[in-house]
């Protein structure tokens, strides 16, 4: 996938799901489940159990129905690693080498940062989009404010992130919100799916992607 399919599917996407759980088999549960609700952007935390290994059983499970990104990924042996494993894109928490190593492999890479610097060392490296994080400290103003000077710049707002700051974030010029526990819950960890999947719809209807 090139960073140009990446930011395409992710923008009519609008949603990137972040599981992050203590059990294998109920993150890989999590993924099916969200896709089967309509979500086509996944990405599995490397502070996830056997994380490399859920990428893969994903995959093998809902095949191109959805595209699989790894993130938590710092180094570049992270990257490697989940390369192998079938990630599709990249998701780093900060500047970190595996920003670099992940545009040498012609991975797309959602890099973090917070401030303009950071915004513009990472855009420089090569990354595909910014991951704005944490989102929260700074809210839906902040990212009008950097947009100000950035406006080319595709922002993906990640942390704190419900149902009604997506909707605020998204009308705000944001190419697409990650949601992590306020749609995963305890699902990734085996919690209740009944209730994952309820709070899926929940989120697509937000972002106007599911009546």
């Amino acid at each position: 996938m090139t960073p140009e399919e990446f930011l395409g599917g992710l923008g009519n996407a609008k949603l990137l799901a972040i599981i992050r759980g203590s059990e294998a088999q109920a993150a890989v549960r999590t993924a099916v489940a969200l896709v089967e609700e309509g979500f086509t952007h996944l990405e599995v935390s490397l502070n996830t159990v056997e994380a490399a290994g859920v990428i893969t059983a994903i995959q093998a499970e809902v095949g191109a129905a959805a595209f699989i990104g790894a993130g938590t990924v710092l180094t570049r042996d992270d990257v490697a690693r989940v390369a192998a494993a079938g990630a599709q894109f990249i998701v780093t928490p900060a500047l970190a080498p595996s920003v670099a190593e992940a545009v040498r492999l012609d991975l797309p890479v959602l890099a973090g940062s917070f401030t303009p610097t950071e915004v513009y060392s990472a855009m420089d490296q090569g990354a595909a989009a910014i991951k704005l994080f944490p989102a929260s400290l700074g809210g839906p103003r902040y990212l009008s404010a950097l947009r100000d000077p950035f406006p080319d710049v595709p922002f993906v707002p990640v942390g704190g992130v419900d149902q009604g700051a997506a909707v605020d974030y998204l009308s705000r010029g944001a190419l697409g919100v990650g949601v992590g526990s306020p749609l995963i819950g305890d699902a990734a960890s085996g919690g209740d799916l009944a209730a994952l999947r309820s709070r899926a719809r929940q989120f697509l209807s937000a972002a106007g992607l599911q009546q």
